[in-house]
């Protein structure tokens, strides 16, 4: 499969570049875009946090486990000793850093249900949700959060299928399948419940079709194809 690099990378390159067309096309605003990107790349490395080794469940937890500490500290500040803040701090940093990460990855299997289509649909969309009904981000906005942490979990699976072909013969890698997969018979209950919780989540999701009328509106479109070119190479075609 491919390396951290190359999924951190890829991913960066193809949210940028999405994330400029519909910025230029007026779509989003500037800081759309910057989240945009973000949300590509972090969705490029979200398939292996069922991965026990990789970087980035290393690092979400250890970011994860200095919030907690942190957040502990500042709930008992007032209430508690210099030395008894410490203690509470080094505890809490370790529950979530050894305990905590301990029972996650005995529990994840690489490549198992985490590293499926549906479950990076189920983020994606549980994004958008968030974005529209809990922050209450404009409707187009939020789609567009969605999709792109979507879409960076699909460059992240593509990417794994790709290197699982043996391109000098032309042959497949035992690795084959284990990347974009939408389903596991051998996971058949943990599947069962995963399109339940898609099917619930389509459900209850903003109306998709009033965003798909503002991303086919042509007007949006016009405005992208006119700046497309810097003006130099305009000249040069003229």
């Amino acid at each position: 499969m491919a390396n951290f690099n190359t999924h951190l990378n890829v991913a960066f390159m193809v949210s940028g570049t999405l994330s400029l067309t519909v910025y230029k096309a007026g779509l989003i605003d500037d800081s759309g875009f910057l989240v945009c990107v973000a949300l590509g790349t972090i969705g490029g490395l979200l398939p292996d946090l069922d991965s026990d080794n990789s970087t980035p469940i290393k690092l979400g937890f250890n970011i994860t486990s200095f919030v907690f500490a942190f957040g502990l500290v500042m709930h008992w500040r007032s209430d508690l000793s210099l030395l008894a803040l410490i203690a509470l701090w080094l505890a809490g940093y370790g529950f979530m850093r050894y305990v905590i990460f301990h029972i996650f990855t005995t529990m994840t299997v690489h490549r198992g249900v985490i590293h499926s289509v549906p479950y990076m649909a189920i983020l994606g969309l549980g994004l958008t949700c968030l974005s529209y009904y809990g922050l209450h981000l404009p409707l187009t906005t939020s789609w567009f959060y969605g999709l792109f942490l979507f879409g960076g979990a699909m460059v992240h699976l593509a990417l794994d299928e790709l290197y699982s072909v043996n391109l000098s013969n032309m042959k497949m890698k035992r690795s084959s399948g284990t990347a974009m997969k939408f389903y596991q018979h051998k996971d058949k209950w943990w599947y069962l419940l995963l399109y339940t919780i898609l099917a619930l989540l389509v459900y209850v999701a903003p109306p998709v079709e009033m965003f798909w009328l503002r991303l086919s509106d042509p007007s949006a479109w016009a405005q992208l194809k006119v700046g497309i070119l810097p003006e130099l190479v305009k000249g040069m075609l003229q």
